[in-house]
């Protein structure tokens, strides 16, 4: 099965309420790897790595995000030619 690894940019109230843990147990879930991880202006960048229907599905989930989270957007940007491929999801 043909594997694709995405990258998102979560923004809203998604620092400080359990987003990125929250994450990585959907994402695990889904049988994912890859990385959530708060950024300085204050939100989440998710690179998630596995079968497209399963990337699709967190992606959908991050709309939402966990029960105390109010996400704004999320934006789908390009992924750096140096990404590293991860054997698990982590939280950084």
């Amino acid at each position: 099965m043909a594997q694709v690894i995405r990258r998102f940019r979560i923004t809203g109230n998604v620092q400080g309420v359990y987003f990125r843990h929250s994450t990585r147990i959907e994402a695990e879930r889904l049988t994912l790897t890859g990385y959530a991880r708060n950024l300085p202006d204050g939100s989440v960048e998710v690179v998630a790595r596995g079968s497209v229907g399963a990337v699709e599905r967190l992606r959908q989930w991050l709309h939402q995000g966990p029960k105390m989270a109010r996400v704004e957007t999320v934006t789908e940007l390009k992924l750096e030619p140096d990404t590293p491929p991860l054997s698990q999801f982590e939280i950084l």
